[in-house]
């Protein structure tokens, strides 16, 4: 891993308050694959794809910050503004998927994981190391369409968030506080079309935020063990503890059992027809210790249970 100061870094940040770097990592990265993963929806206001560029709000201990990501060559260059600019840049290696271990992953147990690996060999795993903000977001994920859900977090994180500094493409928004969560009123909650169980689950939360992160990074060494913290809070099963793992740590054996589609994806993928969670977990469980990283490969390889007909119609209660 390899990160260092871009030459024009004194210039830049004297100009328009950019600090800048580059970071080289020592593997192939397909930075769109790995990074872009984290946005919620096309109009996610912590994140947005622009040409080659990614661009990620953030909060830090130092405040808000803006970065944004661009691969030439084999290298990462990153930018970033705001207070927490030099906090973001120390960021971009864990992004881009530097703590990413394989261990010994073994492709060649399936012919279409042999050739997704293959064919894309710069997936890496993630990780932003925001255990709260990737929980808040899967807890609105619960029980609803991706549509429903990424419009709520829009909605929300655009209200109550704090403003994205810098040139960014169109107005973005950091994540809010888990101190801000805590005091967003009952009427805002049902506005953006949360119901009452998930807003109570992200408020009592919210009260434990700082503990919560801190016991996740500090006291929980294994996957088991961050579930048994994340699934301490009322309202937080393995899904939403899985697909927090994801997010925040770039766990490479989180499966987020639940899920309305991902056992009929993976049993499709390796077997021809669906499953259900149970079937799931028996398939991968000749990966042990790297099923995310199946996970992902089936996703990158594009094959798709075919549809079975029209999709889910959201039902929208705010206006009852």
């Amino acid at each position: 891993m390899t990160l260092i100061e871009h030459p024009a870094t004194t210039d830049a940040a004297s100009a328009d308050g950019r600090s800048e770097t580059v970071y080289r990592p020592p593997h192939p990265l397909d930075l769109r694959r790995t990074v872009g993963m984290l946005r919620r929806g096309g109009t996610d206001p912590t994140m947005v794809i622009d040409g080659p560029v990614i661009w990620r709000a953030m909060r830090t201990p130092l405040g808000p910050a803006t970065l944004a990501l661009r691969m030439s060559g084999d290298e990462v260059r990153a930018a970033a503004w705001g207070p927490g600019a030099e906090h973001a840049l120390s960021l971009v290696p864990a992004l881009c998927g530097a703590h990413d271990d394989a261990g010994d992953f073994d492709a060649s147990r399936h012919p279409l994981i042999a050739d997704s690996a293959r064919r894309h060999p710069g997936l890496r795993l993630t990780r932003t190391n925001e255990v709260f903000d990737a929980l808040a977001c899967a807890i609105i994920e619960q029980k609803v369409t991706g549509m429903q859900a990424f419009g709520a977090w829009r909605w929300l994180v655009s209200r109550f968030g704090e403003r994205a500094p810098g040139p960014t493409p169109r107005p973005m928004f950091a994540a809010p506080a888990p101190a801000q969560w805590f005091r967003i009123p009952s009427w805002a909650w049902h506005r953006a079309g949360v119901e009452p169980p998930q807003s109570r689950t992200i408020v009592r939360a919210a009260e434990r935020g700082d503990r919560i992160a801190s016991a996740v990074h500090t006291a929980a060494p294994t996957g088991a063990d961050r579930d048994r913290v994340l699934t301490s809070l009322p309202g937080v099963g393995v899904w939403t503890a899985a697909e927090t793992r994801i997010r925040a740590l770039g766990d490479p054996d989180a499966v987020s059992v639940g899920d309305y589609h991902l056992a009929h994806e993976v049993g499709y993928a390796l077997t021809g027809k669906r499953t259900d969670d149970e079937g799931m977990l028996e398939l991968l469980e000749p990966w042990a210790g790297q099923r995310q990283r199946v996970v992902r490969l089936i996703f990158a390889s594009g094959v798709q249970e075919p549809r079975r007909g029209p999709r889910l119609a959201p039902e929208d209660h705010r206006h009852r």
